[in-house]
């Protein structure tokens, strides 16, 4: 891999299924009770060190869940490497039908774009309302690269969601590098 990578992540999915506070939870290793909606979208960054000493910053776009800007996010993927795309583990399963929607979205600009999918609010365990079936039929539909349930008061599997993602990209890199 090269000494220093930059790689555009968009994180996608309704409003309030947690997508600020996922990104605050992996920045900053902090949650917030307190987050408000997002506008548009919000940038985040994070620089990754690997054990080689190489190293890679991501550059993170939380986008707004609310239907009203979605004519803005179409723009907004333009450039993206890697995708995360949330919902939320507490609500009802006719919820997952919007994870098509936001599949659509983040492909638009890259059709091979490599995905995971993130069910949000795990810690609520006694509130968990998603069918795990209709989960899988979701990991085959749209080829996720792998699926977790995170928490981001907890912080379980929040890291391990964005370490999947970035290493596939390294791969991808590498995997190019080696042709030359």
């Amino acid at each position: 891999m090269p000494s220093k990578s930059t790689f555009k992540i968009v994180v996608a999915g309704d409003g309030g299924v947690g997508k600020t506070t996922l990104l605050y939870r992996y920045v900053e290793d902090r949650f917030s009770f307190d987050t408000k909606m997002t506008i548009g979208v919000e940038i985040f960054r994070k620089t990754l060190t690997f054990d080689s000493g190489s190293s890679c910053a991501l550059q993170i776009w939380d986008f707004s869940g609310q239907e009203r800007f979605q004519f803005l996010i179409q723009n907004f993927v333009m450039g993206a490497k890697g995708a995360l795309v949330l919902f939320d583990l507490t609500k009802s399963p006719k919820f997952l039908t919007r994870v098509d929607d936001w599949v659509e979205i983040v492909k638009s600009q890259n059709k091979n774009i490599p995905m995971v999918l993130v069910g949000t609010k795990a810690d609520l365990k006694e509130k968990i309302i998603i069918n795990e079936d209709a989960v899988l039929d979701l990991m085959e539909k749209h080829n996720f690269l792998n699926y977790y349930l995170t928490s981001s008061k907890t912080g379980f599997n929040v890291s391990e969601a964005f370490n999947l993602l970035t290493s596939e990209l390294v791969r991808r890199i590498e995997e190019r590098h080696s042709w030359f």
